[in-house]
């Protein structure tokens, strides 16, 4: 009897624990660290991903239901941990942790790289998935050459004589340092690839079998001399091929150059005809302008639809079941195909000659320019930027502000005092610009608000990020010291 009356708040503990919320079981899969235990704990994991956060940073809260749905699905392979570094800035500091969130990948308790992949938790999973297990997976047949190439990745394979070859050991040098971003095998056989020609020590990139087409070759082999630097750029070069699938994961690595991107319903999991059926498309055209600079690739416009939305202004309803088609240059630049995509690819041809040529005109993001604009405060749009900030007659200070942005609005008053207390002054300009409905111009980089930089004469194309106090006096004494110019002052137009 009094045993059972023992057991009885055990079973209620596990009947609540099993009724918890799936998000509060999420948050117990991430290993909460600190000063005191960081050391301890972490060398106890083969592979960690530690995120390094702040409770008050915006970034941190969007990041941490993804992180946390991560951890759950990494449960027995990776172990996930947080490190609040508002109560433990002895091991942030330790770790050069600067910015937030900040994530790191350690081994056994060392820092052994930065995590540089996505943000969601399919990118997360996905990217620390390739961190466990060995860096180069060893294919003793061709049996076994075959499981791993068929893949819904691209596959890196080099074959070598024997256990002891120098381009080996260099072989699994790159693929220690690559392994976030790419698929490795290795062979001491050189058996193994006599079905494809091969019968000398070499490195084959097979693209994935997904992406097979009558353009390019699915196969392509290096023999150069091995190094790490020249097998890094082997696969950079020929990875992707003609027209790569876009995801959310490998866009940045595709955006270092300018990119046209045909976004449709696109899923290589369950319908991989279906999805190549406009790819084909793309690429008959695209193999037409070779050479002239323009990269080019399809994407699940399911997966781009903010972004579409925010940098585009292209809607679901935009396009119905035909592709969009757009195109981004490294510089920022942008430009849609308005025309409707034609099953013959004429209308993409035609865009394209009219991009080669110069004749499209560059999509910028803008509100309307204010017909009205007298406000001590300037309010400068996307569509009047160069007019207002870039007027070479005029020092201007412009901040970058969301609407909803708590930290802007208790700047206003500040700021509004800024620009009265200089209203006389003809050559300076205090202005702002909603950042969430306008495309920051090249050279600005806003990742959070309110951001401010000043754009003195002469030096337009260098403006300078101020990173001083937020009260009357500092900007002032900022002023004074960037300006090209004595400043002059409202009231009694005394120059400060």
């Amino acid at each position: 009897m009094a045993a059972s009356v023992h057991l009885f708040p055990t079973c209620v503990c596990l009947v609540l624990l099993c009724r918890l919320p799936a998000a509060v079981c999420s948050r117990r899969d991430v290993l909460e660290l600190g000063d005191a235990d960081f050391d301890y704990l972490a060398t106890e994991h083969e592979t960690m991903l530690v995120k390094f956060y702040a409770p008050w940073c915006g970034h941190c809260k969007k990041l941490a239901p993804e992180f946390d749905r991560a951890a759950t699905r990494l449960k027995g392979s990776v172990r996930l941990a947080k490190v609040d570094c508002t109560t433990h800035s002895e091991t942030c500091g330790r770790f050069g942790v600067s910015g937030y969130p900040t994530l790191k990948i350690f081994r056994y308790g060392r820092d052994s790289a930065p995590y540089d992949g996505p943000r969601t938790a399919e990118g997360i999973y996905q990217y620390m998935k390739k961190q466990t297990g060995p860096d180069s997976v060893l294919l003793r047949t061709k049996e076994d050459l075959q499981a791993f190439v068929n893949n819904y990745d691209a596959s890196i394979v080099g074959v070598f004589s024997g256990a002891d070859s120098s381009r080996l050991a260099e072989f699994l040098k790159a693929a220690g340092l690559l392994r976030e971003q790419f698929r490795f095998a290795h062979s001491t056989d050189l058996q193994l690839a006599e079905d494809h020609g091969i019968h000398s020590e070499c490195v084959l990139l097979f693209r994935p079998p997904r992406l097979s087409n009558t353009f390019e070759d699915s196969l392509v082999v290096f023999k150069d001399y091995l190094t790490i630097g020249s097998l890094r750029r082997f696969i950079r070069d020929h990875i992707y091929g003609l027209c790569p699938h876009m995801t959310l994961e490998n866009r940045d690595r595709l955006r270092v150059r300018d990119l046209l991107t045909a976004y449709y319903d696109l899923d290589y999991h369950h319908n991989v005809r279906g999805s190549n059926y406009w790819r084909n498309r793309v690429m008959k055209v695209a193999s037409k302008y070779g050479g002239q600079g323009l990269t080019y690739s399809v994407a699940n416009k399911k997966d781009f639809l903010s972004e579409l939305e925010d940098d585009f202004s292209l809607g679901t309803s935009d396009g119905g079941e035909l592709p969009f088609v757009t195109i981004r240059t490294r510089l920022g630049h942008k430009y849609t195909m308005r025309e409707e995509f034609t099953r013959d690819g004429q209308s993409l041809e035609r865009f394209l000659d009219d991009y080669f040529a110069g004749r499209l005109k560059r999509y910028v993001k803008s509100e309307p320019v204010p017909e009205r604009n007298t406000a001590d405060v300037k309010m400068v749009v996307a569509e009047s930027f160069d007019d207002v900030v870039n007027d070479p007659d005029k020092d201007v200070l412009i901040q970058f502000y969301s609407p909803s942005c708590p930290h802007c609005k208790k700047l206003e008053p500040v700021y509004r005092e800024l620009a009265h207390t200089l209203y006389y002054d003809p050559k300076i300009v205090i202005a702002k610009m909603n950042a969430v409905e306008n495309d920051v111009p090249l050279g600005y980089d806003v990742q959070g608000f309110p951001t401010i930089y000043f754009a003195p004469v002469g030096k337009k194309d260098e403006p300078v990020r101020y990173e001083g106090g937020r009260e009357l006096r500092d900007f002032l004494n900022f002023l004074k010291r960037e300006a090209s110019h004595s400043l002059v002052l409202s009231g009694s137009k005394d120059e400060l």
